[in-house]
């Protein structure tokens, strides 16, 4: 999962130099006087990025705190934290030069909503561009503890015997996630749906910013929520509730987080766009070793970052999954992965289009959408591999599909029929 940085030009210029110098050579070239900043470099010095207080977000924070920004011309790259997702497509509207941000660590869906408009003020579209996936795997879905004795796992069948005996007595039962048509929002209606549970009909869906679950769910706003660490671990630290299931196991190293940046941002700085690519590159590659997860957990934990105690960080980090109910699992398949040699990196266009299959399932998006047509102006997964054959080493995928999904109910998505595994859904708003 390294990233090779010495397979450049420069060894041409140094064949037949003595080992030393050769030796000094390929040091130069990893520093930013290197082969990259030689030729054309960034058109700025930095770029405004948010972030929502979430594990998923590290490879920003290991960039900026490891000078790996600085590496590759973005001295002046700042990390900005974000309230909640609102905040962060309102800044991303205003762009950096209306005093907002240039681009962020995002849920995918979010930069298809905003640059069709669909969650804009007065529907304003805004280009966005997604230069790369940040990470697989890695969300949950939690209950709160008045579940204990029902053991809420994976199968949504027995949340929904549960909340069909609660909403018998009179009471509501409210789900929490991030978003709408977020991937959080998906997850949660993907389970709720495939145990019968219509999420529109059944129970209540409510949007709380991903820091504010825990203490949400401790006053009882809601009964079940999904979001990424480390809230999850902090519920159960706090004895207020257990996580039900990971999203990988509702499907195996599915795509999340994404970096997406405003196109006018990107068009008008194509060397800063690419220099920032490679930063995060290497920042994902260093956050996947497992030699650096302890420092990993120290950074991310930090006030600037997280701010969380780093107890509530450094297991599901490591791939060890304490659920709070008795369950623990060892070496997760499905932790977090944020690089795996590119594989977590490469923002496939068949993902881009279960989260749009899956947006205009609920509605966010008509029928009729040309889906094609809007990942093609949105992501740029070309630009993901300039920026990984200008660092070399990595494996670049040879189709823009990864093919088949099964999900953990036995549905299939085919990229290539997305209206059958449309039509294969029961439950949905869309006819």
């Amino acid at each position: 999962m390294s990233i090779d940085h010495g397979n450049t030009t420069r060894r041409g210029v140094l064949k037949g130099a003595a080992a030393a110098l050769a030796l000094a050579g390929a040091a130069r070239a990893a520093l930013p006087a290197g082969a990259f900043a030689q030729a054309a470099g960034p058109e700025v010095k930095g770029v405004k990025l948010g972030f929502i207080a979430l594990t998923d977000a590290a490879p920003l924070f290991v960039a900026k705190e490891k000078g790996i920004f600085a590496k590759y011309g973005l001295p002046e790259t700042e990390v900005l934290k974000q309230a909640s997702w609102g905040t962060t497509r309102d800044n991303l509207v205003l762009g950096s030069e209306g005093n907002g941000i240039d681009g962020a660590h995002i849920l995918t869906p979010m930069p298809y909503l905003i640059s069709a408009g669909r969650v804009t003020q007065n529907n304003v579209p805004v280009p966005m561009y997604i230069l790369g996936r940040l990470n697989l795997n890695g969300q949950c879905i939690s209950v709160g503890k008045e579940y204990a004795d029902d053991k809420i796992g994976l199968d949504p069948k027995v949340f929904k015997a549960a909340i069909d005996k609660k909403k018998a007595s009179g009471k509501a039962v409210k789900a929490a996630m991030t978003f709408p048509g977020g991937t959080h929002d998906l997850w949660i209606r993907y389970w709720l749906a495939a145990g019968g549970i219509d999420p529109d009909k059944d129970i209540e869906t409510i949007v709380v910013p991903p820091p504010q679950m825990v203490a949400n769910m401790k006053v009882g706003t809601m009964d079940v929520f999904c979001v990424c660490e480390p809230w999850h671990k902090q519920l159960i630290s706090q004895g207020i509730g257990y996580t039900a299931l990971t999203t990988g196991e509702l499907w195996k190293d599915h795509p999340e987080k994404s970096l997406a940046v405003r196109a006018a941002w990107v068009d008008k700085n194509p060397n800063a766009a690419k220099a920032l690519m490679m930063a995060v590159m290497e920042a994902q590659a260093w956050c996947d070793r497992p030699e650096n997860w302890d420092e990993l957990a120290a950074i991310v934990a930090k006030r600037q970052w997280i701010n969380v105690p780093v107890a509530d960080v450094i297991d599901r980090m490591k791939g060890k999954f304490d659920y709070g109910n008795g369950r623990v699992v060892e070496k997760s398949p499905v932790m977090m992965k944020y690089w795996d040699n590119g594989a977590a990196g490469y923002p496939y266009h068949s993902h881009d289009l279960w989260f749009l299959t899956e947006d205009i399932r609920w509605g966010k998006f008509e029928g009729g959408t040309d889906t094609k047509a809007l990942i093609a102006k949105v992501n740029r997964e070309d630009l993901w591999k300039d920026a990984a054959k200008a660092l070399g080493g990595i494996a670049i995928p040879a189709s823009t599909s990864r093919g088949k999904e099964t999900f953990f109910d036995g549905k299939v998505f085919d990229p290539e029929n997305p209206a059958a595994y449309l039509n294969s859904l029961e439950i949905k708003k869309v006819a």
